[in-house]
């Protein structure tokens, strides 16, 4: 028997997801998401957390999953840290108000804590990325000085192009080699505006 935590994600304005991760993970879940800010909701049994995610989503309207292209879309771009504190607060509130409107009671209520990470992934003093990596293709080259880091994106700064974003999960298959440090990025490999590409994938 696991405990699991209710948690609410903030990714930008108006961008909000509430979701369930093992308390033992800590929040490791969010730092893979990519969630700039976030709050404990609550913990308990697995049931509980699931049926309290599911009466908050409809509650509060916001949805189960946000993809990655939205997300990168506004990190360049987001309000100031007090502002982003105040939007996470006054949705932590308002999920609140809903204590005993089909909340299990074997679901621990947590208090506000707003968690920033900006911070610890960079965004918040790298220059807004620009382009996205659509694909990988043999041989070719992404080469640039790492920036920031916010789940499975990485921003580097590329010279000629400015801070570009590669998803990582576009590695997966792909064998990885070491090129010469002054390296460029290849022009085949194929970029796109900020914002396109990727899904968030996995539960927990």
């Amino acid at each position: 028997p696991r405990t699991y935590r209710v948690y609410l994600a903030w990714f930008g304005p108006g961008m909000v997801k509430v979701g369930i991760t093992g308390e033992e993970r800590g929040a490791a879940r969010l730092r893979e998401q990519g969630a700039v800010v976030y709050s404990w909701l609550g913990r308990g049994p697995l049931m509980a957390a699931r049926r309290t995610e599911e009466v908050l989503r409809a509650a509060l309207g916001v949805p189960d999953r946000i993809p990655y292209a939205r997300k990168r879309a506004v990190r360049g771009r987001l309000p100031g840290a007090e502002e982003r504190a105040v939007e996470v607060a006054e949705l932590y509130g308002r999920a609140a108000r809903l204590e005993g409107g089909g909340r299990p009671e074997s679901l621990e209520r947590l208090p506000l804590e707003v968690v920033d990470q900006a911070e610890l992934f960079g965004i918040d003093r790298a220059p807004a990325p620009v382009r996205s990596v659509r694909e990988l293709v043999d041989g070719g080259v992404v080469a640039g000085r790492l920036v920031a880091a916010a789940g499975p994106d990485l921003h580097l700064a590329v010279d000629g192009v400015g801070v570009v974003v590669l998803d990582t999960r576009l590695i997966t298959g792909w064998d990885l080699a070491a090129v010469p440090a002054e390296a460029g990025s290849d022009v085949r490999v194929p970029l796109i505006d900020i914002g396109g590409g990727g899904v968030q994938g996995g539960l927990f």
